[in-house]
């Protein structure tokens, strides 16, 4: 094998590496922590969460310290999030059955937004989310340790559920996200985190980053090849 084929293999294994190593983890998740029926922290990001629902009639309580957020395989896929909430992060009990718009709002800018959600409608009764403002993406769904169910779905800007459970994201920067709960049921809940805030950053390049930097360097590569041929010393064959 020459010199030159082993550096390019060499950038290859190191752009592949960097492709499948990277996805192979899923992004850190900083859950919400409810601290009341209007709002909570988000702790190692500085972030407040603020919930109010416009209008009348609607019902919105706490439930500390409940659910389980178990399995965690329902809350999170590994792939895209990594860690589901923990049953101290508490849940935002909603009953539904009105057009009042619903609105977490956060105290900056945050990117590609979570929603973990919780018994949603019952057996043989579909309950949603009909979201106003983002499109929600479909992470992971299963059954609840509490009531076992089944996954959420999605259509359009609708997250539906039959005791559904499960986690949607949001695509973007926000600072708020909006939905109405025209179905009324008793009762199911959610919880929000976050990948980041905008402008922020871990330093680390994602994984398709990682690759194109990695076969930049072939050029580099192949002019330093040339180079070291081009001075090969006396007596040594190139």
């Amino acid at each position: 094998m020459s010199t030159l084929t082993r550096i390019l293999k060499g950038v290859q294994a190191a752009g592949a590496c960097g492709l499948i190593c990277g996805a192979a983890q899923g992004a850190p998740i900083d859950w919400n922590t409810w601290t009341s029926a209007t709002g909570g922290t988000i702790t190692s990001d500085s972030v407040d969460v603020a919930f109010a629902i416009a209008g009348s009639g609607s019902v919105d309580n706490l439930v500390p310290n409940y659910p389980t957020y178990t399995p965690t395989t329902t809350f999170a896929d590994g792939s895209v999030v990594n860690n589901a909430p923990f049953k101290a992060d508490g849940i935002i009990q909603l009953v539904g059955g009105n057009t009042n718009v619903n609105t977490v709002t956060f105290s900056k800018p945050v990117v590609n937004p979570v929603m973990a959600i919780w018994s949603l409608g019952a057996g043989g009764h579909q309950a949603q989310f009909d979201f106003t403002n983002a499109t929600p993406m479909f992470v992971a769904g299963g059954p609840s340790a509490e009531y076992g169910g089944s996954a959420i779905t999605i259509s359009g800007n609708n997250v539906l559920g039959v005791e559904g459970n499960g986690t949607v994201q949001f695509i973007g920067t926000f600072t708020s996200l909006s939905w109405t709960n025209p179905v009324p049921e008793n009762w199911y809940g959610f919880d929000v985190g976050i990948a980041g805030v905008g402008g922020g950053g871990s330093g680390v390049p994602e994984p398709s980053t990682f690759a194109l930097l990695t076969l930049a360097l072939v050029p580099f590569a192949v002019s330093l090849w040339r180079r070291g041929r081009r001075y090969t010393p006396a007596g040594q064959v190139a």
